[in-house]
């Protein structure tokens, strides 16, 4: 398929037989990693019965091929592998005591090979044809196949004409090998991943999150297949990340990524690995916008951290309330484990306005919930829990920054499936994790207006994003209330409240959406949400009518953002067939008798007691019904 130019290296080929002669009992082999895997000579070694082949020991950082049989690695058998990695075909024989796992970080893999702390005695590695200088390509595993080259006294390169030349610290020449070998066996393919409506869900989300001139990191699975089709419409994206797939190849090629805004490896995607189609390999060769380094370059943390805006994106499996992490284990998993996902995540969180994101189905395929009280009983645990940004399912986002256990556990009730949230509460509660009044409406979950989202920018240059509220809003909007001057605060409630407790607040952002409709304006303040604006209208039963209300920050007022308020509030209330809204205003309250006269519908007022009762129509006007009472919390 690529090319095959001879440089005199087929006069070297030999026959597997020449070389496996030379393995002595007790030694170790390195393997080539993942789709680079010398499958030809693998197969060979694992069928041979050549006396000198027993007792070995064989080390794969990733082991993705099938040619490794976990069932004749244990015990008195011939082979036992080593990996540094639980996912995919290993995680089982890890589990059952038939494969040695080395917990470490893929950063300090290179210094325990170059340094003898792990023992290479032969390396086989998968490589290119060499050209005419005699220069081979590793391809698309480079690891630390170099550092496993030098320390090993024997070194067999298993040409494979079907693995594409890849760019970057992947050359190396013929003479460095002592036998070369034909590969017969194809490199190892992946399709592209089927995607769900609940995935595609979850991959949205975390799009909203990845900002233009944003560097990202992939893994394999069908959260980052349906995450490359919602960020084809970014610009100037860039890539750093262990493995390089399809999804990634989509993104240059619609010129959604260009690398041109990263500091490390600027104009480049930066990888260790390939793996994916056969369409991906032939594009990966001699491709130079695609930069393969060691792991221990890819995986540097203050490496990955020169890149503004480094988003971290890390599948779970699992989550507790209390932030707790189970990352995936199993056949089919090319995810990190704890050390490895800690290596992009300190990356992201020490990165300029990075950020660190675990997304996860609020349900797995059985129907049961992601989102447990604990996490506790389940294996490959990230436990970080203090530097915990956000959590993604396909029901939203919750920050983590700089909140409560009680505020991490309503945040993470708030985006668990609807059906599961209640019981939820009552667990929660039941640990002292929530309050023990802790209140919940049973039909919230699945009436959430999850459509009732904007984002605009104000006078100052000043983002705000609009949403309905959530039960997790309660802090925030005691927070807000409590920034109120007393003036404000009669101006909203018509009384001087001196106080927001518990049990007001959690009744006011509690609300049933088929009668209530608030909408918080939120900024970012840090990489964590501040409201700072609240608009709701309450519908008059059995009326098409509804009282309408706002309230803004003291420091953010006379930018238009109660205006923009009521033109999301009146677009919401036409939409459920309210056709007039209703508001009591204090006559001296001008900035708000403003917003309402900017209004694009007609406003009727009439004045009772220093206080405007409005009446405004989003149709054409006849006799408006009773004006109801005013909204209260």
């Amino acid at each position: 398929m690529f090319d095959d130019v001879d440089s005199g290296w087929e006069k070297r080929v030999v026959a597997p037989e020449a070389f496996l002669s030379k393995i002595e009992p007790g030694m170790s082999i390195f393997l080539g990693t993942g789709v680079a895997e010398p499958r030809t000579i693998l197969k060979k070694l694992m069928t041979s019965e050549m006396s000198n082949l027993t007792d070995l020991e064989l080390i794969q950082i990733v082991s993705l091929g099938d040619v490794i049989s976990f069932k004749n690695t244990a015990g008195d058998h011939k082979f036992r592998l080593k990996t540094f990695f639980a996912g995919w075909l290993a995680s089982e024989a890890i589990t059952s005591g038939s494969v040695d796992m080395v917990p470490c970080r893929f950063s300090q893999i290179p210094k325990l090979v170059e340094s003898g702390v792990i023992r290479v005695d032969v390396a086989f590695v998968q490589i290119t044809p060499p050209d005419r200088a005699g220069y081979a390509s590793l391809g698309v595993s480079v690891d630390v196949a170099k550092y496993a080259m030098e320390r090993a006294s024997l070194v067999v390169g298993e040409i494979n004409s079907l693995a594409p030349r890849t760019m970057g610290n992947t050359f190396v020449h013929v003479d460095d090998f002592d036998y070369l070998i034909r590969a017969t066996e194809p490199p190892i393919y992946f399709p592209r991943w089927p995607v769900d409506d609940v995935i595609d869900r979850v991959a949205a989300n975390v799009a909203s999150i990845v900002e233009d001139g944003s560097c990202i990191a992939f893994y394999s699975g069908a959260l980052f297949e349906a995450l490359g089709r919602h960020l084809a419409h970014k610009r100037h994206l860039g890539v750093h990340t262990y493995f390089f797939t399809d999804p990634l190849m989509d993104l240059i090629k619609c010129g959604a990524v260009t690398n041109r805004r990263k500091d490390h490896f600027r104009d480049k995607s930066l990888t260790a690995y390939a793996q994916g189609t056969p369409e991906l390999m032939r594009w990966l060769h001699r491709n130079p916008l695609v930069e393969f380094q060691g792991i221990d370059v890819v995986s540097d943390h203050q490496r990955i951290s020169l890149n503004d805006r480094m988003i971290a994106i890390l599948p779970a499996r699992k989550v507790d309330l209390t932030g707790g992490i189970a990352l995936h284990i199993g056949k089919g998993n090319v995810t990190p484990g704890p050390g490895h996902a800690q290596e992009f995540f300190a990356g992201a969180e020490h990165s300029r306005w990075g950020r660190t994101v675990f997304a996860l189905p609020s349900r797995n395929l059985k129907g049961q919930s992601n989102i447990l009280l604990s996490v506790e009983e389940f294996p490959n645990q990230f436990t970080n829990r203090e530097s915990l940004d956000l959590i993604v399912t396909e029901y939203g986002i919750s920050s983590m920054t700089g909140r409560t256990v009680r505020e991490r556990a309503q945040a993470l009730i708030d985006i668990a499936h609807p059906d599961d949230r209640a019981d939820l509460i009552r667990k929660a509660a039941k640990a002292n994790i929530l309050y023990a009044d802790q209140i919940y409406l049973s039909d919230s979950g699945s009436l959430y207006p999850e459509k009732q989202v904007y984002t605009h920018t104000f006078k100052g240059a000043l983002i705000v994003k609009f949403r309905a509220i959530k039960p997790s809003d309660e802090e925030e909007m005691r927070r807000l209330f409590y920034r109120f001057s007393d003036t404000s605060v009669y101006y909203r409630y018509f009384s001087p409240i001196k106080t927001m407790p518990h049990r007001k607040m959690q009744e006011y952002v509690n609300i049933d959406y088929q009668r209530i409709m608030s909408l918080v304006g939120t900024i970012d303040l840090s990489g964590s949400e501040r409201i700072i604006a609240e608009g709701r209208y309450v519908r008059h039963h059995n009326l098409p009518l509804a009282d309408v209300a706002f309230v803004v920050d003291e420091n953010y007022q006379g930018r238009g953002i109660a205006s923009f308020l009521f033109e999301m509030l009146i677009r919401a209330a036409r939409e459920q067939g309210i056709e007039w809204f209703t508001a009591d205003v204090i006559a001296d309250n001008k900035a708000m008798l403003k917003v309402f006269e900017k209004a694009s519908f007609p406003i009727r007022a009439v004045m009772e007691s220093g206080i405007y009762n409005l009446t405004i129509p989003f149709t054409d006007p006849g006799e408006p019904p009773a004006h109801p009472t005013t909204i209260n919390p």
